[in-house]
């Protein structure tokens, strides 16, 4: 078998991509209003940082 991922073919956009929406549906489907339904949406575009954060404020408690 070749290489999975190169620069042609990068592998984290479908992961990325799944992620969005899964944020995307949680976010707005806790929203209370319209403006925080377009927090929520902007928050599912960033959820990657939100991750790390979490984890690494997990791990250096």
């Amino acid at each position: 078998m070749g290489k999975m991922c190169s620069t042609k073919t990068p592998c984290g956009g479908a992961g990325y991509f799944i992620g969005f929406i899964g944020a995307a549906v949680y976010y707005l489907g806790s929203a209370t209003n319209f403006w925080v339904g377009v927090l929520g949406f902007l928050k599912a575009l960033v959820w990657p940082a939100f991750m790390v954060y979490g984890v690494l404020k997990y791990l250096g408690q």
